[in-house]
């Protein structure tokens, strides 16, 4: 589970992702000579990331759960944004030698597929390197959860499944059929989750209503 208690944080399973060359020779998100350490292909990964970031999340956060975890001050991510080894933000960039330069995608939970997580992560990242996106967006100063300057991550399953049914890039990135077939699977779990009459229901209003 992502989330097992509310006075705990949650768990997490942050990606950790560079590219190489062929050879496995040289690290191309490194760049010595630039002044952040990241070469402008890894700028394009994340571009690409943070912009594909709402339209994929079921992907990243599968279960109700994983959305208890996705709060405020619990360490992990609620807005889309990033920053360098900033634990706030939803993408963590990691410019060190040319060894170590990489990115952590901090949004993933414990619950997650960890092959469709990763899938996620590759394709949304090349998506940006692929159409030489520019990282516009400026790395975030202080708490993630504050920077609202691109809005809110979903708040909730049915409201991630939404967007990611909606979704054309969605489709563009994964097939119409995997992105229809995924969608309806995270529309169950949401059906099965309205149905069910949770512990803290009975708590709260059994004998107060």
């Amino acid at each position: 589970m992502a989330k097992i208690s509310e006075t705990l944080p949650g768990c997490s399973g942050h990606v950790h992702q560079s590219l190489w060359t062929a050879d496995g020779s040289a690290n191309l998100f490194y760049d010595g000579a630039s002044s952040t350490g990241m070469s402008a292909l890894m700028e394009s990964y994340i571009a690409g990331q943070l912009y594909c970031l709402p339209h994929v999340l079921p992907m990243y956060a599968p279960t109700v759960n994983s959305y208890k975890r996705l709060v405020e001050g619990a360490w992990a991510p609620t807005t889309p944004t990033w920053a360098v080894d900033n634990r706030t933000t939803a993408l963590r960039a990691l410019p060190g030698g040319a060894s170590s330069t990489r990115l952590e995608t901090r949004v993933v939970g414990s619950d997650s597929n960890p092959y469709l997580a990763m899938a996620a992560c590759l394709a949304t990242g090349l998506y940006g390197v692929r159409n030489g996106m520019k990282l516009t967006v400026p790395a975030t100063k202080g708490s993630g959860y504050a920077d609202k300057s691109r809005g809110i991550l979903p708040r909730n399953l049915w409201e991630a499944t939404w967007a990611m049914k909606q979704s054309p890039l969605a489709k563009e990135l994964f097939g119409e059929e995997f992105v229809d077939h995924f969608v309806r699977t995270r529309e169950w779990e949401w059906r099965q989750f309205a149905q069910a009459v949770t512990n803290w229901e009975l708590k709260r209003y059994l004998e107060i209503i």
